[in-house]
C-alpha cells in the first residue's frame, strides 16, 4: 500500500511537471497584456487611439492646485507632494491604455510574458530606457524599486510586494517575478509600479528624505525649479529616451508645465479668470452654467469643453468613521443618510443638473441591480447572509425626498433609526441613554467651497434632529494627514473606480487595511464578506464571474451605509486657454487626472 501510494505520487508529480512545462512553453513575450483576453492594439500599433500622433511640441501652460506641498516625493506617506509628479516625472514597466477596461502596453519594458495561470510574470527592459540623468534603467533598478517601495514607500505599494514570492534576473535586461497567491491581476499590477534609481536611494532614508531630495525619474518631464509650498516647474526633457515608443507617441507635448498653488478654490478660480492659469476642471454643473461668463470667455480666449465617459460613478460624499461611536452602528449611519436632503441640496447647488450616485459602481454594468439579489450574486452573498448589512440580499436603495426644504419623511425615518439605536430627543437635543448629547464634526479642506456649502445645508437638517454638527476646515496638508490617521468623525470622501476593479479594492475597503494608517479604507470596513467578494473578483476566470462578484461587493458596500452619497458626473468639464488643443477621439474613460495635459498640445501661432 505504501509503495503503491508513492508510485502514484511520483506519477502525479511527473504529470504536474509536464503540465507546468507545457504552460511555460506556451508562454511567450507579448507587446501588451489585458485582464481578460488579449489587448486590443496589435504589436505594430503606431500610437494610442485617442492621441494625435503628429501633435506639435512646444508651448507653456500653467495649472493650479489648492493648498501647498512640503514634499516632492509622491511615493511615500510622509508629507504632501504635487499629485501631478507621479504622472509626468516617473514611469512604469507598462503603460495603461484608457480606451480599454484594463490593458497595458510596453513602456520601460519592451515585452511582458506570463503563463496561462499568471503565476509569474517576466519583463524585458528596453535597451534605450534611461533616467533623466542619462543613466540606463537596469534590472537591478527594477528589483530595488519593488523592494524599496514595498517596505519604505507609501502603504499602497506594500500589498503587491507581499504577494511576490521572488524576483530574479533572468537575462541582461529581463527579470521574473513569481507570485505566492492565485490572483490574475498581479502581473498587471507589477507592470504599473514606478521605477526608481538604485544609485540615488541605496543606503538613504527614502521615507523621510528632505524636500530637496527630488526622486530621479525616467519620465518626459523633470523638475527644473520649485518654490517650497508655492510653485513647481516641470520642463520637458529634450533628451527624453521614450519619444519614439508607440505608447508615448503624440503625448507630453508642452515644453513647460508650471503648477501654482493657491489657498483655496475661490482664489484659484479668480486667478484663472485673470489669465494666470491655463486650464481648470469644474465639478459643479451650476457653476459651469452660470459663472463661466467672464470677459475672457466672451472674447473667445477661454473655451469650455466637455468629455463624456463610460466609467463607474465611484463614490463621492461624506464618509462616516465606523471606528468611532456612534457611526459604528449601521442604524445611526442609516439615519445620517435619511437626514441628507439630496434632492433639495442638489437643486440648490447644481440646479438639479446632476443625478445621484446610487451605488459604488453605478453608471456601469458592474453596478448592483435593483431589488433582491439573484443568480450568481445571490449565491455569493448567501454564504455570508448572517454577517451582511440589512438590505444586502433583499434589496437596498437610497431614500428619495420630495424636494422640499423640510424633508419630513427623511427626518421621520432618521428619528426612528436613532431611537432604535438608543438615542432620544430631550429638550431639543438628541441624547444617548446616559444623557450625553449626540454631536460630531465634519472635517473638510479649506479649498472646497462646494463641500462647505453642502455641509452647511446638511448641518441645518441635522439640527432639526437635535444633533449638533461642527464643521472644521483645515489646510490641504492637515486634511491629508488627518485622513491618513483616521482622525475624523465624518469627512469628505471621493473614490474613483474603474471598469476593472481589482487588488486596489483591498486597499480601499479590505479588513487588513482598516487599521493600517494611510490606506483608502476611511470608513474602517471590516467585513469577511467584503474580503471574500474581492477575492472572488481576483480569482475570476470568466467575465460573468467577475461581474457577479463586483455586483455582490457593490451591494455590501452600499447597504453598509458608510457614505452619504452626493451626485455623479457623467462627463468631464474643462475650461481652458483657446490655444490648448486636444484630439477628436475621447477615450473610454473620458477625462482623467492626467488626460489634460498628457495628450493635449499647444496650437501653433497662426
Amino acid at each position: 500500500m505504501s509503495w503503491d501510494f508513492f508510485s502514484k505520487g511520483r506519477g502525479v508529480a511527473a504529470l504536474s511537471s509536464l503540465i507546468l512545462a507545457a504552460g511555460a512553453a506556451f508562454a511567450e513575450p507579448q507587446h501588451g497584456i489585458a485582464m481578460y483576453g488579449a489587448p486590443e492594439l496589435p504589436p505594430d500599433f503606431d500610437s494610442l487611439p485617442y492621441v494625435n500622433a503628429d501633435a506639435p511640441k512646444g508651448g507653456e501652460i500653467v495649472l493650479g492646485n489648492t493648498g501647498g506641498f512640503d514634499s516632492l516625493n509622491p511615493f511615500v506617506r510622509k508629507g504632501t507632494a504635487p499629485w501631478q509628479l507621479a504622472h509626468f516625472t516617473h514611469e512604469t514597466l507598462m503603460g495603461r491604455s484608457w480606451d480599454e477596461p484594463f490593458a497595458l502596453y510596453g513602456l520601460l519594458a519592451e515585452s511582458i510574458e506570463v503563463p496561462d495561470d499568471r503565476s509569474w510574470v517576466e519583463f524585458t527592459l528596453r535597451e534605450e530606457a534611461q533616467f533623466s540623468d542619462g543613466t540606463p534603467v537596469t534590472v537591478e533598478d527594477v528589483i530595488f524599486s519593488f523592494d524599496l517601495l514595498g517596505s519604505e514607500g507609501h502603504p499602497r505599494y506594500h500589498g503587491l510586494r507581499k504577494q511576490i514570492e521572488s524576483i530574479e534576473q533572468t537575462g541582461p535586461r529581463s527579470l521574473r517575478m513569481t507570485f505566492d497567491s492565485d490572483n490574475r491581476e498581479l502581473a498587471l499590477l507589477a507592470g504599473m509600479r514606478p521605477i526608481l534609481s538604485k544609485a540615488q536611494w541605496e543606503g538613504k532614508d527614502f521615507a523621510n528624505a528632505p524636500l530637496d531630495a527630488v526622486p530621479l525619474g525616467t519620465g518626459p518631464y523633470v523638475i527644473s525649479d520649485y518654490q517650497a509650498g508655492r510653485q513647481v516647474t516641470l520642463t520637458r526633457n529634450p533628451d527624453y529616451w521614450g519619444t519614439d515608443v508607440p505608447f508615448r507617441r503624440g503625448t507630453h507635448n508642452y515644453d513647460e508645465i508650471k503648477i501654482d498653488f493657491y489657498g483655496d478654490a475661490n482664489v484659484l478660480f479668480e486667478a484663472f479668470k485673470a489669465g494666470q492659469i491655463s486650464a481648470v476642471r469644474e465639478f459643479n454643473a451650476e457653476t459651469w452654467a452660470t459663472q463661466y461668463d467672464f470677459p475672457a470667455i466672451t472674447r473667445g480666449e477661454i473655451v469650455k469643453s466637455t468629455f463624456p465617459h463610460s466609467k463607474p460613478s465611484g463614490m463621492t460624499g461624506f464618509v462616516m468613521n465606523t471606528r468611532r461611536a456612534p457611526f459604528d452602528d449601521w442604524r445611526v449611519r442609516d439615519a445620517m443618510i435619511s437626514a441628507f436632503n439630496f434632492e433639495y441640496i442638489n437643486e440648490t447647488l447644481t440646479g438639479g443638473a446632476l443625478p445621484r450616485i446610487t451605488s459604488y459602481f453605478s453608471n456601469s454594468d458592474l453596478a448592483m441591480r435593483d431589488g433582491p439579489a439573484t443568480g450568481q450574486v445571490f449565491d455569493l452573498l448567501n454564504e455570508y447572509a448572517d454577517t451582511l448589512p440589512p438590505g444586502t440580499i433583499d434589496g437596498y436603495a437610497l431614500p428619495v425626498a420630495d424636494g422640499s426644504a423640510r424633508n419630513r419623511a427623511g427626518i421621520r425615518r432618521a428619528l426612528q433609526q436613532l431611537s432604535a439605536a438608543g438615542f432620544e430627543a430631550e429638550g431639543g437635543t438628541m441624547q444617548r441613554a446616559d444623557g450625553t448629547p449626540l454631536t460630531f464634526t465634519i472635517l473638510l479642506s479649506k479649498g472646497s467651497r462646494e463641500n462647505l456649502a453642502i455641509a452647511e445645508l446638511y448641518g441645518r437638517a441635522l439640527s432639526r434632529l437635535g444633533i449638533e454638527v461642527q464643521i472644521e476646515t483645515v489646510d490641504d496638508a492637515q486634511f491629508v494627514a488627518r485622513q491618513n490617521e483616521y482622525d475624523f468623525d465624518m469627512t469628505y470622501f471621493r473614490r474613483s473606480l474603474s471598469l476593472s476593479p481589482g487588488t486596489e479594492q483591498r486597499f480601499y475597503w479590505g479588513s487588513e487595511a482598516a487599521d493600517l494608517p494611510g490606506t483608502r479604507n476611511l470608513m474602517g470596513v471590516k467585513s469577511p464578506a467584503v474580503d471574500a467578494m474581492i477575492d472572488r473578483m481576483l480569482l475570476a476566470r470568466e467575465t460573468s464571474e467577475f461581474v457577479a462578484a463586483t455586483r455582490a461587493l457593490d451591494r455590501i458596500l452600499t447597504a453598509g451605509r458608510y457614505v452619504v452619497p452626493f451626485w455623479q458626473f457623467d462627463e468631464g468639464l474643462i475650461a481652458h486657454d483657446a490655444r490648448m488643443a486636444y484630439p477628436d477621439t475621447i477615450p473610454l474613460y473620458g477625462d482623467g487626472p492626467n488626460y489634460m495635459p498628457e495628450v493635449w498640445w499647444w496650437k501653433p501661432a497662426e
